[in-house]
């Protein structure tokens, strides 16, 4: 369940009021007459099921509530009560494969920002990958792999890819594209310094079986990046924040971009060249499955959000294969 609280004038509470009474998904509802301050107006607190969201936010903001007023949402956490049971029910699909879109749209947003702390956890993750390679551990590249932030952004390509928002795809590239580049940049610098202490050298790059796997770019790479697209997208959607890390442990992004600038700072081309291919082969792969699953989402729920009798609905809800 969300629980929901709407700061509404005091000529459009009326219809809001009658509106959410016979809602779908909406229980508990209270009305508190002009306690609000800033913006003026009356305050509507209840509760949604989250597959009865989606539904209940577009009728608000048909009534332009977000715009005269002010519309915000939390999850309610544990809630005991057997009318939001019932109504929870009664909402179409399942609450964990709900997605909330105005919910998501924010998240995506927020991630393709470019902050001094995106590019520090980049510039960061980075230089453990690198690390990681010179030292040949995959444990060490593993928690560089934890650490990247790129799929923040690659999310929201997708989800501007769904929406065609070309501006949202432009600052969503630019966010990968920067983070990238800064975390390269950064960690060229340290290798340069290291070289020039004698902490690495030319052959640092010789031995590296265990993750060799950095710069071998094949099918096998662009599956995985196919799959872990598709498990990300599921998991910020479904609220999964567990899967996520196994999708970040999945994807060898981050770790490529260490190798790439070790390979740069050493003069090692060939390697060089492998290790942006896999980057490249990565966040397509993830791009390209991070948006087909929200297109199938989308789908599904624009199919489970139609006019299907509440039987019906509690039918799809209950049934297992």
């Amino acid at each position: 369940m969300l629980h929901m609280r709407v700061i509404s004038p005091a000529t459009h509470t009326a219809a809001a009021v009658e509106y959410l009474t016979g809602a779908p998904g909406v229980v508990d509802l209270v009305v508190l007459p002009g306690v609000a301050a800033r913006p003026q107006g009356d305050v509507l607190l209840f509760d949604v099921a989250r597959e009865a969201a989606n539904d209940v936010l577009g009728r608000l903001k048909e009534m332009r509530l977000h715009e005269v007023g002010s519309i915000s949402a939390d999850n309610a956490g544990l809630i005991l009560s057997e009318a939001a049971d019932r109504a929870e029910a009664e909402a179409p699909g399942d609450p964990d494969d709900a997605v909330v879109w105005d919910e998501l749209s924010q998240r995506v947003a927020d991630d393709s920002r470019m902050t001094w702390a995106y590019f520090a956890f980049f510039a960061i993750a980075t230089q453990i990958a690198a690390i990681a390679v010179v030292v040949d551990s995959p444990i060490v590249l593993v928690g560089a792999m934890v650490l990247g932030p790129e799929f923040g952004p690659i999310s929201a390509m997708c989800f501007g890819l769904l929406r065609r928002d070309g501006a949202l795809i432009g600052r969503a590239a630019r966010s990968v594209a920067a983070g990238f580049c800064v975390g390269i940049a950064v960690t060229f610098v340290c290798a340069l310094v290291s070289l020039g202490i004698g902490w690495i050298g030319p052959t640092s790059l010789d031995s590296h079986a265990e993750v060799e796997f950095i710069v071998n770019p094949d099918r096998w790479s662009f599956i995985v990046a196919l799959l872990a697209g598709a498990a990300g997208v599921l998991s910020i959607t479904a609220a999964k924040s567990t899967a996520l890390i196994g999708v970040f442990i999945s994807v060898t992004t981050v770790p490529a971009a260490g190798y790439a600038a070790l390979a740069l700072a050493l003069g090692r081309w060939d390697d060089l060249g492998s290790s942006i291919a896999q980057v490249a082969v990565n966040v397509l792969g993830m791009t390209i499955s991070g948006t087909a699953t929200l297109y199938a989402q989308r789908l599904l729920w624009s199919r489970l959000g139609g006019p299907y009798p509440g039987q019906l609905r509690r039918m799809l809800k209950h049934t297992r294969p």
